[in-house]
């Protein structure tokens, strides 16, 4: 299970921790007890002109300057453009011409949790960051990370599930949000908004449930040896989990397969001729003269590996044998090269044509969406042990965070 920090101090040791701590940096004002770290969100690129607006007063700033260029009323319209070179802010030359970019927040930051700004007619929690990008303004959303969250995990979990799933799943978005923080740096943002980081659909997607299960989880990371984990997740894992190795290449000690509450879940199918089989092998380097068999062992998901399967059942390889000989391809290729739903399938070939069934959708490595629903409604599990079940060895923190001209002060567990 994964653990919660107990609160084991007596209370006069407690009281002394506390009293020390606030003698070490100084009053702190309840705006700043509030702090939780921002993730800039990548939204679009290539943009000649960004409408905004904000449902506070706001001030246009270069980013990471102190400086106010501009001032603005709560929803006044704004119109950003970029025109040869130059910004303009709606139809004027900005005076100073800002290098890194510009913001357009709250005048101050602390408020950033409230402040909502409607870019280009949709909403997102907190502020935006326009940055200049070969003559074309990158639209970033400047937001913290649980408001941020509201706008994820309705995008990746449907919010009518059991509210143990939507816990679970807003804890492994926080973690995996807070781990993959400058996954994108080379393009000037933390995290993109589509599933190669997190779906992120803004203010709109926000539901009811889905905040509440937020909310219930504010600040809880999944923690390994105490280190924030890769928290990844995927939508089915047809019956087991999968290794890290088995995917990534590197063995993972958090990310190890294990059983689902049902074998052989999200069944799906697909077929294709032997010859367009021929041309997408040659695309990729494996030409065949012909398509005389397929060998590949009897799909099962019990646990048993095999030569050409791993423990959870996924295809480590296919052997195609032709005319003059033979090549193998991997598990994981065919499932990119033909878009396979996952490596949890079998292959045979009957009458020039190959069909290829499976089950589960996804990588398969850590949580498994449809598997934490089944936990929670058939089991009856609570988020923290559908946690534990998918990340191995991992415990559950309650992480505070606090900004007073210290990058970061920590207290975990309290």
């Amino acid at each position: 299970m994964i653990q919660r920090e107990k609160k084991s101090y007596h209370v006069y040791g407690l009281a002394v921790i506390l009293m020390l701590f606030t003698l070490l940096i100084g009053p702190i004002q309840a705006a700043e007890a509030a702090w939780q770290p921002e993730i800039l969100v990548g939204l679009s690129s290539g943009q000649s002109q960004v409408r905004l607006s904000a449902n506070v007063p706001t001030v246009l700033r270069s980013s990471g300057s102190a400086s106010v260029l501009q001032k603005f009323k709560a929803d006044t319209a704004i119109a950003i453009a970029m025109t040869n070179g130059t910004i303009t802010v709606n139809g004027t030359p900005l005076k100073v011409q800002a290098v890194q970019g510009l913001d357009l927040i709250a005048p101050d930051n602390r408020n950033l949790a409230g402040q909502v700004t409607t870019i280009n007619g949709k909403n997102y929690r907190g502020a935006v960051r326009l940055q200049n990008r070969n003559g074309r303004l990158t639209v970033i959303n400047r937001v913290t990370v649980e408001e941020y969250l509201r706008g994820v995990v309705p995008e990746e979990m449907p919010p009518e599930w059991n509210m143990e799933a939507l816990k679970a799943q807003s804890v492994a978005a926080r973690t995996f949000a807070l781990k993959n923080r400058h996954r994108h740096v080379k393009d000037g943002y933390d995290l993109c908004a589509l599933n190669h980081c997190q779906q992120y659909g803004g203010v709109a997607a926000e539901r009811t449930t889905t905040n509440q299960a937020v909310a219930a989880t504010r600040g809880e990371a999944v923690v390994y040896k105490g280190q924030s984990i890769d928290a990844v997740f995927h939508t089915d894992s047809g019956g087991m989990t999968e290794n890290s190795e088995n995917v990534w290449g590197s063995s993972i000690p958090y990310l190890r397969a294990v059983t689902e509450v049902y074998p052989h879940t999200q069944a799906w199918d697909k077929n294709i001729t032997a010859d367009d089989l021929r041309t997408i092998l040659a695309r990729h380097g494996k030409p065949l003269d012909s398509l005389k068999k397929i060998t590949l062992s009897s799909l099962d998901t019990t646990g048993k590996a095999s030569a050409d399967r791993t423990a959870s059942g996924r295809v480590r390889a296919v052997r195609f044998e032709e005319n003059k000989g033979q090549t193998s391809v991997s598990g994981n290729d065919l499932r990119n090269w033909l878009g396979l739903r996952s490596t949890l399938f079998q292959m045979t070939l009957r009458n020039d044509v190959v069909f290829i069934t499976g089950y589960g959708w996804g990588h398969g490595l850590g949580l498994s969406q449809w598997g934490a629903k089944a936990f929670a409604d058939v089991k009856h599990m609570k988020y923290t042990d559908i946690l534990s079940h998918y990340y191995t060895g991992t415990n559950l923190k309650k992480t505070i965070l606090i900004n007073r001209g210290i990058k970061h002060v920590i207290i975990i567990g309290l």
